[in-house]
């Protein structure tokens, strides 16, 4: 008898006994007490620390790169008003951030305001994410974890489209923290992969119209010098929350040979387990390089 016939009998035969209640009573109750969820909770904990040290003893990302999707699902989901979803998914942030910090990862990009969605968002929506932003990056530029760490804090897109407020706490958070360099945290807001490219593309074509850069001298290397993120090198693994599997518009042309991870989970609900498994996912994988 193999083992998924031998699972198959066991399963049915503890489907069949719950059946008496002498039995789904006390199952119910040790199912729901304190005592199993310190054991679940206990084990987690464990298989959490063993992936850390599995992936400690292999090549790390430099650079992570993120798509925070699903906080209004989670929301949904919980049945909770959809601010308190975009609540949860920012103090999210600041978890993951440590992690990522925990493992002395360099860089870390977050897609945080797409174009698409200030242009399809409602505006009471847009608001609520825009007091967020401003109360986050105010948070971040008085965040000792920033500061012991070293962060440098920067904020790319078409800045110029978000609200003052906004502005000035970009201003704030990349003011305090511009002397630092060990590490690089990257918000993307008002941001979108191909309004980047053409942004790119017309400083060239600048350039090239006062004599600054000759036509044969147009290459790759250009464009990308000229591009939102320029300081930071292109991301080796992207990781997208909430099941979806596109990019949506998202560093296009920087993660052409990056590593791509796409998860289930709601932002809200990511967790340790859950970067550590990505980057565990990424180790697995023998780069090409379009070879």
């Amino acid at each position: 008898m193999g083992r998924s016939t031998i699972g198959n009998t066991v399963d049915s035969i503890a489907k069949w006994l719950l059946k008496f209640r002498i039995i789904s009573k006390p199952a119910g109750y040790l199912s729901n007490s304190k005592l199993a969820w310190s054991i679940v909770s206990r084990t987690d904990r464990i298989r959490t620390k063993r992936l850390e040290a599995r992936i400690k003893n292999e090549k790390l990302p430099d650079h992570i790169s993120i798509i925070m999707d699903g906080n209004r699902r989670f929301a949904w989901s919980q049945s909770l008003e959809r601010e308190i979803g975009h609540l949860r998914g920012k103090e999210k942030l600041k978890e993951v951030m440590e992690w990522i910090l925990n493992l002395k990862i360099k860089y870390l990009t977050v897609y945080a305001l797409s174009t698409e969605n200030i242009n399809a968002r409602e505006s009471e929506e847009l608001d609520s994410l825009y007091d967020l932003y401003e109360i986050g990056l105010n948070e971040i530029a008085e965040d000792p974890l920033i500061h012991s760490n070293n962060v440098k804090v920067q904020a790319v897109g078409r800045i110029e489209e978000l609200p003052e407020r906004v502005k000035i706490a970009i201003k704030n958070a990349e003011n305090k923290t511009s002397s630092y360099s060990d590490y690089i945290f990257t918000v993307c807001l008002a941001y979108g992969g191909r309004e980047e490219i053409v942004d790119a593309v017309k400083e060239i074509a600048g350039d090239h119209a006062d004599g600054k850069i000759e036509l044969e001298n147009i290459n790759s290397m250009e464009i990308s010098k000229r591009l939102y993120s320029a300081n930071i090198p292109d991301p080796d693994l992207v990781i997208r929350t909430s099941g979806e599997e596109r990019i949506s518009n998202f560093l296009l042309w920087q993660i052409a040979y990056s590593e791509l991870y796409f998860t289930d989970v709601h932002w809200p609900s990511f967790s340790r387990n859950n970067l550590y498994e990505a980057i565990e996912s990424y180790q697995y994988r023998r780069r090409k390089y379009g070879k």
